[in-house]
This record gives C-alpha cells, structure tokens and sequence, in this order.
C-alpha cells in the first residue's frame, strides 16, 4: 500500500514525541531501543501500538506507532481510545469490591442470592471464588463457539446468561482449580447490578473512572454509544494487506467491555500507590493471591495475574478480542509500569512489553536472573522439545514450536533456564525430559505441577474408519448441532457459521482441533459411535449425542 504523505507529516509531530518527566532525560541511545521494539509497526499503512512507561507517578516515555484508522488516514496516539479486553476484569473486580464496602454485597455471598437462575451444582459457589477464577464456571467463549454463533454478532447480555444456566456440569468443584473463564467476570457484572440496581458501567464511572479523572474511560455496554478517537482494529489480511478485525454490535461487559487509553491509564497505575477510592480494603482485595481448596495459592488475585520477571515482582493483565491486543505490566516494587495497547492482532503487547521493562529496568534486575544454568555445557537444539503435548488429567494441549534457535509457546520466545528448562512469560518453570522413552514436559506453578504431559505421536486413520464418526451431534447444554464429515481422507467438524476445522487422530475414538480443544467419541454396547465429549481449556466435558 503507497503511504500517506499527510499522514507521514503527522506521524513525526509531537502527537509521537516521547514525553521525559519526573527523572533527567534517558539517552537518545534509549529511545532508539524503544522504538526499535516497535519499528515493523511504525507505519502509517499499518494499525500499531500506543505505549506508555510510568516511573514514580509519571510517564518517563509516551509514544504511539501505526495507524488508528487505516481507512482514514488518522494515526494513534496516548488518547486515542482502544477496546482493553481482560484488562477490564481487574476495574470489574474493583467495582465489587467497592460495592461489598458500601454494604451492597459480600465477597462471600453464594451468587445464587442475586442469580437465583442458575442451577444448584451441590456446592456453593461464591462471589470471591469468581473473581479468584476457581469457581468452576464453563467460559462462555466456548459456549457460544460450539454453538457455532459469532461472538462478534452476539450483544444480549439476557442470551449469555440463559446458555450459561443450560450447563449442567461445572469444569471443576469450586475452589478445587484455577480455570480461567470470562463467565465468573460475566456473572459478576450481573451480581452487581441486581445488588446495586446499576450497571457495571454506571457504577464504575461513579466509583472509579470520575473519582480518578479518567475521562476517556468507559465499559461499553451500549454498541449505539459513539465513542470519540475510537481506534479500530485489524488483523492480517491476504497479500501483506489488512483486514478489518472488530466489533460496533458487541457490548457484553464484566470480562471485558472495557474502553481506554495510555492517558487515562496513567491515573489507574497511581492508585496502586496512593488509593483514593473506596474505604481502604480495594488494594489488598485485589492483589491477594486466591487459595484453593488444599490451600495452595494461585497466581491469581481478582483480576490480576501475579506474576515474576527476570527476577522481579510483576502484576499484570493482559486482554485480546477481536484485533485488539492490550497488556498492563507493573512492577510494583520498582513502581514502574508499561502500559501498550494495541490495534493489530499480531502485536503481542505482552512480549514488547516486557522488551520495554528490560531497557529500563535492566540495571534493577538480578544479574543471575533467568541467564541460565552455569556450566552447562550441552545445550540442547529446542527443535528437540517442539511438539503438542496432552495432559491427560486436565485434558490440556500444549504446543511448543521453534525457529532461529529459539523454542515459542503461546506464540512467544520462552526464555532457557537451563539445558532443558524455560521460562514462559510469567516466570514459571516448564521442564522437559525424555528419560523415560518418551519426551515429557512439566509446568510448575507455585511449586505445584499445572501441566504434565507426554508428546503425542503421529497417528493415521484411513478415510473408511472415519466414517463412523460422520454424522449429526447435539448438546442439551448448547444451541445448534455439530456436523462431522469425512472430506479428502480427514475427518472435519463444522457448527454454524464457524470455519471448518480438520480433526487429527491422537489415539483410537480421539481427536485434536489444534491446540483449542479435544474430542472424545463415546460407543455404545454394539460399538457404534453414539456421541462425544469436548474438553477445551476452559470448558470441559460437554456431551454430545448423536442424531443420526
């Protein structure tokens, strides 16, 4: 695409100058580090990041890279507006918090008291499990996905909440795990608003967004509201173009729903240091690790990861939807912080982020800190490790690639601990190991083991058994049907207007949808195929009958 001389003119104004205050003047070195982080995206034919670094109460660098509208030539800047995703699930905590404060509600009640609705799963489940994520609660993501509806199209808050109250199964007995799900977020935001006779977007505007002067800071729950200096959002496009990747229908809050910018954020990132909201307990509330049921700690408090990176004490939350990336990375010790949103699907904010942290912090951080084992003479090819890896227990896939020397998860570089260790994002450790005959890996979180699983072999069906699986399934739990067929040797799963997806044979009646979730077939006496399981991450065990 030829680049718009107007918009190259504005792209170097002050609307991208870095912004120093609060410490002397980093080194123009510094700066052309920063940038250098952000330069594919530093273009004014591409959408891009706006960033911003806090240190002691200020910003010590601002600046924004790439386009807010492609389609209008306007570039992005600290006050342009970005959809936040999951970043919204900590100011939908806050908001309860508030609310238990002012005596509508307690952290502890059974959300039965104000969703009455749902069913009676044999436990109570309470307010502060959901927001410590260890209720149980299937993400209704994947509800609506095996539904096969569009999450995009989808604005009724009444629907969500019916195909939730359809599930008749929880992932796990409440408290028993930590499965992140926007479900709890969801059903939160509905608690409030019966407790409080407000929506979570009047009662965070009252408590949190006005107190604090974030003007630009809204939840967007009403898709016909005009939101200025929006910023859309896209994703990659055929032959090196974009294409247009976000929602004006879509206004479920509480999981997200959040709108925001670089600036306003500035005033949020304060308030962990010097709290001017509520009674005095938000802090605390907020950033206290959940306990499980055996009493272990998560790396979780109410909505916001607690994490580590390069030795250093970090909380976080990331967010995503639709071409929207976002990450809010603090270091509260260092009271130091980088905020990036971002309009790009590809941007991976939490990786640049952390890239960000480590020009800035690097004389803060531990020297020894993730530099890997000393004296390790062998350091293994991480091609050795690639591969997808199934936890039988969980019912998780796993998968681990490389390229240019290095092993990637989730998208991301993880970091070598040693010859058969990495760091991922979070500062937990994964562990491979092959002395068993087989490669194996392990994550550990909080000394307990999250992931343990052995790496799947290549396994084929030819296309006549697959026609036992073809055919019609339903779900009690779900709206629509699941259609199977057997199309060029594979077997492919259709539901609704979602893509078709090719299913990979991993052991007799079991199948891979990629990394996103597991099917299971189930047989009858005569063994015939009657019906199958789906174990997605967040959404176990959901049954489907066969229709035909």
């Amino acid at each position: 695409m030829m680049r718009s001389a107007v918009f190259a003119a504005l792209r170097f104004t002050a609307l991208v100058s870095p912004l120093f205050a609060g410490q002397a003047d980093p080194s123009q070195q510094l700066s052309r580090q920063v940038d250098r982080i952000f330069a594919d995206l530093n273009r004014g034919d591409s959408p891009g990041c706006s960033l911003g670094v806090i240190r002691d109460g200020g910003f010590v660098y601002r600046k924004s890279y790439g386009a807010a509208s492609l389609e209008l030539g306007v570039p992005l800047s600290s006050h342009s507006v970005f959809y936040a995703g999951s970043i919204s699930k900590q100011f939908t905590a806050a908001s309860v918090v508030l609310a238990a404060e002012q005596g509508y509600l307690s952290l502890d009640d059974d959300v039965r008291k104000y969703i009455p609705e749902l069913p009676n799963y044999g436990h109570t489940i309470t307010l502060r499990q959901m927001l410590n994520q260890t209720s149980g609660f299937r993400d209704f993501f994947d509800l609506l996905y095996f539904s096969g509806l569009d999450a995009s199209d989808f604005n009724s808050p009444a629907e969500i909440l019916k195909l939730t109250t359809r599930q008749k199964e929880l992932n796990n007995p409440p408290g028993a795990e930590w499965i992140y799900s926007n479900t709890n977020y969801f059903l939160l935001g509905v608690a409030l608003e019966r407790a409080t006779k407000k929506t979570l977007a009047e009662f965070a505007a009252e408590a949190i967004f006005k107190p604090l002067g974030m003007t630009h800071t809204r939840f967007y729950e009403d898709a016909s509201v005009v939101v200025p200096e929006r910023a859309a959002a896209y994703d990659a496009g055929k032959d090196g173009k974009f294409a247009v990747d976000w929602s004006t229908t879509y206004a479920i809050v509480g999981g997200g729903g959040l709108m925001t910018t670089v600036d306003d954020l500035l005033a949020w990132d304060n308030n962990f240091y010097v709290n001017r909201l509520g009674k005095g307990t938000l802090l605390k509330e907020l950033e206290t690790p959940g306990i499980l049921n055996d009493g272990q700690p998560t790396n979780y408090g109410m909505g916001l990861m607690l994490g580590n990176y390069r030795g250093l004490a970090t909380v976080e939350h990331d967010g995503a939807l639709f071409g929207y990336r976002a990450d809010l990375l603090r270091f509260p010790s260092q009271e130091f912080t980088v905020v990036c949103l971002c309009n790009a699907a590809n941007a991976a904010p939490e990786s640049r982020a952390r890239k960000v942290a480590d020009l800035f912090l690097k004389d803060e951080m531990p020297a020894d800190a993730m530099a890997g084992q000393a004296g390790a003479t062998q350091v293994p090819d991480p091609s050795a490790f690639a591969g997808q890896y199934l936890d039988p227990r969980k019912r998780i896939l796993y998968s681990f690639t490389s390229a240019d020397g290095n092993l990637l998860g989730w998208g991301y570089v993880l970091t070598r601990k040693s010859a058969n260790q990495f760091y991922d994002l979070w500062g937990d450790v994964i562990t491979f190991d092959a002395s068993g005959g087989s490669m194996r890996t392990t994550l550990m979180v909080n000394g307990e083991t999250y992931f343990s699983g052995a790496r799947l072999s290549e396994l084929h069906v030819d296309a006549a058994s697959l026609q036992a699986f073809a055919g019609e399934y339903r779900s009690a739990e779900l709206i629509g049907a699941m259609e199977l067929s057997v199309e060029q040797g594979n077997l492919v799963l259709r539901n609704g207007g979602n893509a078709p997806l090719t299913l990979v044979p991993i052991a007799k009646d079991e199948f891979t949808a990629g990394d996103s979730f597991l099917i299971a077939f189930h047989r009858d006496q005569h063994g015939n195929v009657s019906g199958l399981r789906v174990d997605a991450p967040a959404a176990r065990g959901i049954v489907f009958s066969r229709t035909n």
